[in-house]
């Protein structure tokens, strides 16, 4: 039986980590690729990573490299080349740095694995899954991003902190954008079934909401810099999915047409992931408020991408 095969491009902590997970698991074999000035720190990390397997027992051939043409034959391509925001950048400056970024990694992709799947993960997401999309011409199954599967992570962490129970037991979806365009449902958040209203009150509910929206500018206070196992752990519950063809419903930036009124666009939905990528988009009757922050999350992602075709008139 052949074994699968992970690409992660960009080694930097996101990346990293992705490998990390994905080798604990035992997915596949990983290539981390990043640029010429960095295949140093791809290759060192590989080299480390792989030194891990006598003692974690995992049994992935772990390679680091700054060539496209090891990616031949993934399964899956994670792409978390790009930079964050930095003091003093203009959300239309962080745009055309990272399209830029994407989008040649995207030709990449579309020459040396053509059948592969594809997970953006660098931001802003919507904008960033839609460069990948239209570069490729991949079919919109085949590409999705990843920030859902964090939001989902961090509202039921603190929701599990709240209550003083295991995140196991907490279940629970969010859905459309990234932070401030989060759409919370807190009422099909539940512990072990029983709904979450029953054991917290809206204040302590909302709360959670507002701290998962800001987990990651909470995270960049303590410690200075963004983070990396969440959103990395987030990326490789999707490739699990995927590459297990397991069929589990986990919240992915996929594409829209008909379903929520999108009409043709990357947003955050409860996606159905099996070996076919995307196979299927739950669409749920939102109700008032939730129906009118979904709009509003549509809303902006359609502004990004416009922002995007403006800057790059060949990704229209």
């Amino acid at each position: 039986m052949r074994r699968a095969k992970i690409a992660v491009i960009g080694a930097g902590n996101v990346g990293a980590t992705c490998a990390h997970w994905a080798a604990s698991k035992e997915l596949g074999d990983i290539v981390l690729l990043d640029i010429p000035d960095r295949v140093g720190v791809a290759q060192g990390k590989a080299l480390d990573l792989a030194c891990c397997a006598p003692i974690e027992r995992f049994d992935s051939n772990i390679k680091g490299t700054s060539d496209y043409a090891d990616i031949a034959g993934s399964d899956i391509v994670v792409i978390t080349a790009g930079i964050p925001r930095k003091p003093g950048m203009s959300r239309d400056d962080l745009i055309q740095t990272n399209v830029k970024i994407v989008k040649s990694v995207s030709e990449q992709v579309k020459k040396h694995a053509p059948d592969s799947i594809i997970i953006v993960v660098a931001n802003p997401l919507d904008a960033m899954v839609y460069t990948a999309w239209k570069t490729t011409g991949f079919p919109t199954n085949r590409i999705m991003g990843q920030a859902g599967a964090l939001d989902v992570a961090r509202f039921r962490t603190f929701i599990a902190m709240e209550i003083g129970c295991s995140v196991e037991d907490v279940s629970a979806l969010l859905l459309g954008g990234h932070g401030d365009d989060m759409v919370p449902l807190p009422r099909l958040t539940s512990i072990h079934g029983v709904p979450v209203s029953e054991l917290l009150d809206e204040k302590t509910i909302t709360a959670c909401v507002e701290r998962a929206k800001a987990g990651g500018g909470e995270v960049v206070k303590l410690m200075g810099t963004s983070a990396f196992y969440a959103p990395a752990s987030g990326t490789i519950q999707m490739c699990e999915a995927i590459i297990k063809d397991k069929k589990r419903i986990i919240p992915s930036a996929a594409y829209c047409d008909k379903e929520y009124g999108v009409g043709g666009y990357f947003v955050g939905v409860p996606a159905l992931l099996g070996k076919d990528g995307v196979e299927k988009v739950l669409e749920i009757n939102l109700q008032g408020d939730e129906k009118k922050l979904m709009d509003e999350s549509i809303s902006h992602v359609k502004d990004l991408v416009g922002t995007v075709c403006e800057m790059f008139p060949e990704l229209a």
